[in-house]
C-alpha cells in the first residue's frame, strides 16, 4: 500500500527538500533499512500483523539473480528518511509496460517536506525515461490525506476496476488443480 503521511497543510503548500536531499536507488546493503520502512508503513496502515518478509526475502527478491521489484531511498544527507518500491507491469492494450508503485514511506518528521512528492517525480521520470505507458499504485480507502496528495498531482481513481487477491490456502488449493480440471463444473 502506498502512504507518504499526513500532516496539516501538507498538500496545500510544498516547501523545499532538505538542502542535503537526494534520492537513489537501494542496494543489497540497504536491506535493514528497507525492511524498517515496510515495518513502519505497515504500522501506519494498521497492517503489522500482516508483514512476514525478512532481510532473506527482500534480499533474494530485490537484488537476487531475478529480482522482482525495485527500491529507491530518499536520503537527507546520509539519513534514510523515505523509500518507494516499485515492478514492471504490462499493459495489452497500451502496448507497453508500466510500473507499479507497491510502496511509498516518509518518516514522519520529514513529512511536509515534498520528499513523498520528490518520490513520485523520481517514478515518473523512470516511467517516461523507460517509455511505459503509466504510473499505478493502490491506497487504502480511509487515507483520505494520501488521496488528496495523489489528487492534487493529476492521479485519477479508478472506479470501473475493483482488486482482486489471490493468497494463502485459496492459491494453494487453484495452483494444485489440473488445468484439466477448468472444464468440470464448479471447476
Amino acid at each position: 500500500m502506498v502512504s507518504p503521511g499526513s500532516s496539516a497543510g501538507y498538500y496545500r503548500e510544498m516547501p523545499q527538500v532538505p538542502p542535503d536531499f537526494k534520492i537513489s536507488a537501494a542496494t543489497v546493503h540497504h536491506v535493514p533499512v528497507i525492511l524498517n520502512f515496510i515495518r513502519k508503513l505497515a504500522e501506519y496502515e494498521k497492517l503489522s500483523h500482516e508483514v512476514v518478509v525478512d532481510e532473506d526475502a527482500l534480499r533474494k527478491f530485490l537484488f537476487g539473480p531475478r529480482p522482482a521489484a525495485e527500491a529507491v531511498l530518499a536520503f537527507d544527507g546520509s539519513q534514510p528518511v523515505g523509500f518507494a518500491v516499485f515492478f514492471t507491469s504490462y499493459s495489452t492494450f497500451a502496448g507497453r509496460p508500466g510500473l507499479f508503485l507497491e510502496d511509498l514511506f516518509v518518516e514522519p518528521e520529514y513529512r511536509g517536506q515534498g520528499i513523498g512528492k520528490a518520490l513520485l517525480i523520481h517514478l515518473a521520470r523512470i516511467v517516461v525515461e523507460r517509455e511505459y505507458s503509466r504510473l499505478e499504485w493502490s491506497v487504502l480507502d480511509w487515507n483520505q490525506p494520501s488521496i488528496d496528495f495523489y489528487r492534487s498531482l493529476g492521479a485519477e481513481a479508478l472506479q470501473e476496476w475493483t482488486q482482486y487477491r489471490l493468497c494463502g490456502e485459496a492459491l494453494q488449493a487453484l495452483a494444485s488443480k489440473s488445468p484439466a480440471s477448468a472444464t468440470e463444473q464448479g471447476g
